[in-house]
């Protein structure tokens, strides 16, 4: 499967959120749109799951345009939106009979999604009594059950502990597997590092850089190393104003040139204790923060 998003464009009044924005994402892959709060995102993804029409451009899936009727899109939310004082079980088997499961499907659907989930002992129990992150994965059964061929997942981890973030992670990895587009929103940098092979910045209503995520670090200027040692005030007195400590006690030194970094290796090996050097990459907050702070 293959979803293009061409040439939106959206108007609220006099305002121009979206200003003509392209994409491409495929089935077995997740993508990442992301941006600051106000970019465009928001808007984007209710185009896309058809809660209102662009004033330009199209969306297409296989190279035609979507067919809402025959396309699922599984949405998990931001802002959650389940009953906290309906039973579980019960508004889990009605947000699926809304996707078109009969109300057998829906049983069988949602059983399966508690017990896959860990989530079988509540299934009779009210909402507001789980807690966050136990919510949570209730909304997530919302947006899967159905067997979506698109998911959105807008701060998917949001608010979850360590136990419930693998286990999410697990679950969406599946969701990959299965061939399934995975569109990603999230503030949390280093999940989407982890799940998205492309992204697309957004900043005012624009996407200002896109495409695959290792060739976007890569292109960037290869002009500093990163050392790790227990000799820090030594190897920062010698390398003086070129060298740095980050916040995991590991030292950036800053070349003059991409062409030093052999020889600056192998004077750091030869004369200090060092565990470890590489070339340093960006990380993808160090990226957004440089094209969405524009």
């Amino acid at each position: 499967m293959e979803l293009v998003i061409q040439e939106i464009k959206k108007n609220f009044g006099e305002k121009k959120v979206l200003k003509g924005i392209s994409f491409r994402a495929v089935g077995g892959k997740a993508f990442g749109l992301l941006g600051r709060n106000g970019a465009g995102k928001t808007t984007t993804i209710r185009i896309l799951m058809n809660v209102f029409p662009a004033d330009g451009g199209e969306i297409l899936l296989d190279g035609q345009p979507i067919n809402y009727e025959k396309v699922q899109i599984g949405y998990l939310p931001e802002e959650r939106g389940l009953y906290p004082k309906k039973k579980i079980i019960d508004q889990l088997i009605y947000f699926a009979q809304l996707k078109g499961l009969s109300k057998k499907e829906a049983v069988r659907a949602v059983d399966y999604w508690l017990e896959h989930l860990g989530m079988a002992e509540y299934r009779n129990k009210r909402l507001d009594t789980l807690s966050k992150g136990n919510q949570q994965k209730i909304q997530l059964i919302t947006a899967l059950v159905h067997d979506p061929q698109i998911v959105i997942l807008d701060e998917p981890f949001s608010g979850l502990d360590p136990v419930n973030a693998m286990l999410l992670k697990d679950v969406v990895k599946e969701e990959i597997a299965k061939g399934k587009i995975v569109l990603f929103s999230s503030h949390q940098m280093n999940y989407i590092e982890e799940f998205c092979d492309h992204i697309a910045i957004l900043n005012n209503g624009e996407i200002v850089l896109q495409g695959n995520l290792n060739e976007i670090k890569r292109s960037h200027a290869r002009d500093s190393l990163v050392v790790r040692s227990d000799k820090n005030a030594v190897i920062k007195k010698d390398f003086a104003d070129c060298c740095v400590e980050n916040d995991r006690e590991e030292l950036i030194i800053r070349l003059k040139s991409p062409e030093e970094k052999r020889p600056v290796m192998r004077q750091l090996i030869e004369n200090y204790d060092v565990d470890e050097i590489r070339v340093y990459e960006p990380s993808l907050s160090d990226i957004f923060v440089e094209y969405a702070g524009k």
